[in-house]
């Protein structure tokens, strides 16, 4: 399942603001980043798109995998999580989520992937 445009996050300015300013959460797999949604960020032509809940990019570097069909198999299945665990109703600060894998965590078990990226968001207090 892909992602919505709307729901997904690009541009360097804002990937360089929440490695900065995000709020770090991790996991022996994973690294959440966190932080309020900051519109004047984005690129013009993703302004344009009314805010939702959370808007979140997915990071899966070659020292994870070499192989680019395995990262974006991991980036897939983690967006797809996502996007099942996003708020139906609009919060009253929109956040922005950066997920990023550590090398290694390409032999982990999906479930197990899954399991600790749903933790990280309990842990962060975007979902019950």
């Amino acid at each position: 399942m892909a992602l919505p445009q709307r729901h997904r996050l690009r541009g360097a300015r804002v990937f360089e603001q929440l490695y900065r300013r995000g709020r770090r959460y991790e996991s022996p797999l994973l690294v959440l980043r966190v932080m309020a949604a900051d519109e004047t960020l984005l690129p013009p032509e993703q302004r344009r798109h009314p805010a939702s809940s959370w808007r979140c990019a997915v990071v899966v570097s070659t020292k994870v995998s070499k192989r680019a069909v395995q990262r974006n198999r991991l980036r897939r299945l983690l967006h797809g999580h996502l996007l099942a665990c996003a708020p139906e109703s609009a919060t009253p600060t929109p956040r922005w989520l950066l997920i990023s894998l550590r090398p290694g965590s390409q032999a982990a078990e999906p479930d197990l992937l899954l399991g600790e990226c749903t933790d990280l968001l309990r842990r962060a207090g975007l979902t019950p």
